[in-house]
């Protein structure tokens, strides 16, 4: 009997393990078949979601970003989605300009003296013009940014006021450009082909760039390889640098977009976007001896330009109507001033006025001795300069300037004017 009930107990152990190992392996069963047969695209983008920054406008409340999943796609993916979809609209510029032909030809210095007549290899090299022809001498990039021919591109590109521009579309095609403006506080200019229907990109917010974000650069690199693409991150923001223009000297530039994207001889005036497919910088400069330290302009600062051709047909400054002196650390001393930041405004050195005859700021009161502090709430020092927030103004906007005075701090609002 003790036999039959030991029996009974291994047997009854032995049913229960093995009924454990079989729900074990049934549940492993359907754990790995529910994976293996997720959805193909869910299973192929694990890890890879891509992040879109919305930007929702509250009226009486500051812009909010809001960071939403977009479509679940591959960097990689949306890279060259942004590249079909937009690389015809990234153009050559090309600059041509007539040239003297110049022609060698010999001469015997001793004319017909039939004394040197037999004198072997007597010749004297000479050089004359004959004629012109019209050659290549610089190229570019740039790009649409309207249907009916608006082009977006430095104004080092077009700096030649006597040479002809042609645009070299994505196909091969020509088309004869002309300049419609040239930004004289900034390196943009912009330009105008006949027809309409064009692809063009669309422009986007350079206020909310953050450092590591993804971009992408296209241009006519080398002035060789057209709507050559590299790709990189934002490696910094607000830089300051004094760029070469060639044989027009040097270039002061403010609040550039430092990327890592190659940018090389050729990419200047074409577009940096980021992976939404919007444009927010423009191309402009690179490091020399450095390896992937580009620049470029913020799209922002050109929407201004954009906008005065639209309205105007060129490109229109306004102006205060002042003459200054940045004030320094060292002006403050010397002057017993009473901040070391902003501009004192002052007569120049032949005694012209501190303040223009029937200026904007005339109007708005301002006095010689003034200083002027902040431009629109914003400290006007040497990383934000005067002009340059000058140039983010338009004619007919209303400024306010914090001024110091006699003792104290007054505001003073000033309507923009076009120079005449």
């Amino acid at each position: 009997m003790n036999n039959m009930e030991n029996l009974t107990r291994t047997q009854i152990i032995l049913l229960v393990l093995l009924v454990s190992f079989v729900t074990s392996l049934a549940t492993g069963i359907v754990t790995v078949t529910l994976v293996n047969q997720a959805p193909q695209p869910i299973t192929n983008t694990i890890g890879k979601v891509i992040e879109k920054t919305i930007e929702r406008v509250v009226p009486g409340e500051h812009v909010a970003s809001i960071i939403q999943p977009s479509a679940v796609v591959s960097s990689e993916e949306n890279i060259v989605q942004i590249v079909q979809n937009y690389s015809s609209a990234v153009v050559s510029v090309v600059a041509s300009k007539d040239m003297p032909v110049i022609e060698k030809y010999y001469i015997n210095p001793f004319g017909d003296d039939p004394l040197f007549q037999q004198l072997p290899g007597l010749q004297i090299p000479q050089y004359r013009q004959n004629g012109t022809e019209k050659v290549q001498i610089s190229s570019g990039s740039g790009f649409f940014v309207s249907a009916d021919g608006l082009i977006l591109t430095n104004k080092h590109v077009v700096a030649d006021i006597e040479a002809e521009y042609t645009v070299i579309m994505n196909d091969g095609s020509k088309l004869g450009a002309k300049v419609l403006g040239r930004d004289p506080l900034q390196d943009i200019a912009i330009l105008k082909v006949e027809g309409d229907k064009y692809n063009f990109i669309p422009l986007g917010n350079s206020d909310n760039l953050k450092i590591g974000q993804s971009v992408v650069a296209i241009g006519n690199a080398l002035g060789e390889f057209q709507n050559t693409v590299s790709r990189g991150i934002i490696s910094g923001l607000h830089r300051e640098i004094t760029a070469s223009t060639g044989s027009s000297g040097t270039e002061e530039l403010q609040e550039l977009i430092q990327t890592d994207a190659a940018i090389n001889k050729g990419n200047s005036g074409g577009p940096l976007l980021d992976l939404s497919g919007r444009v927010i910088g423009i191309n402009t400069a690179m490091a020399q001896g450095a390896e992937n330290v580009g620049f470029a302009l913020t799209i922002n600062v050109a929407k201004r330009d954009i906008d005065d051709v639209k309205q105007y047909g060129e490109i229109k400054y306004p102006y205060l109507g002042i003459r200054y002196q940045a004030v320094t650390a060292g002006i403050k001393e010397q002057k017993k001033l009473p901040v070391d930041y902003g501009l004192l405004l002052i007569k120049d050195s032949l005694g012209g006025p501190a303040i223009l005859k029937d200026s904007p700021a005339e109007k708005a009161g301002l006095k010689e001795g003034d200083i002027i502090m902040e431009y629109n709430g914003t400290k006007i020092l040497k990383n934000s300069t005067f002009v340059f927030l000058l140039s983010k103004s338009r004619i007919g906007d209303k400024i306010n300037l914090k001024i110091w005075r006699d003792g104290k701090e007054i505001n003073a609002e000033v309507l923009l004017a076009e120079r005449t």
